[in-house]
């Protein structure tokens, strides 16, 4: 089996719905039936957070539609544990860096050994403790 990844919220949703912005590469790397591929109840939550302050406006998939297609698309869903809640306790706040989303995908990675899939450069701020791929 090959490398592991986690989906950050925005890959999730550019992969679902064709978004130009997501690479060719990556695409071609969640499509790859060697790599096992997670998303999260993170993502979820985020997603329907975001919606629901209209925050994504062009998003038109609800939380339903959004778990349903990953699971059609085989990718692995993550349920936040107790381990993750801990893991989140010791990621540092960097002052330019206070997103709880993507804190708690960070420490989710951690914890399981996983590569996050973003373009978010905040996710760099954390070399020793999370590997990202764009």
């Amino acid at each position: 089996m090959g490398k592991s990844y986690l989906l950050d919220t925005h890959c999730l949703m550019w992969y679902q719905g064709d978004h130009p912005r997501l690479p060719k590469k990556i695409k071609e790397l969640i499509e790859d039936p060697n790599k096992s591929i997670y998303f999260s109840q993170i993502n979820l939550y985020e997603i329907a957070i975001k919606q629901k302050i209209g925050k994504l406006p062009s998003f038109k998939s609800n939380i339903r539609q959004v778990y349903d297609q990953a699971i059609k698309d085989d990718f692995i869903m993550l349920n936040i544990t107790n381990d993750h809640l801990i893991a989140f306790e010791n990621i540092p706040l960097i002052e330019d860096h206070r997103d709880p989303f993507d804190i708690l995908l960070i420490a989710t990675a951690h914890e399981e050994n996983l590569i996050i899939l973003t373009n978010d450069d905040k996710f760099l701020l954390y070399p020793e403790l999370v590997k990202c791929l764009w």
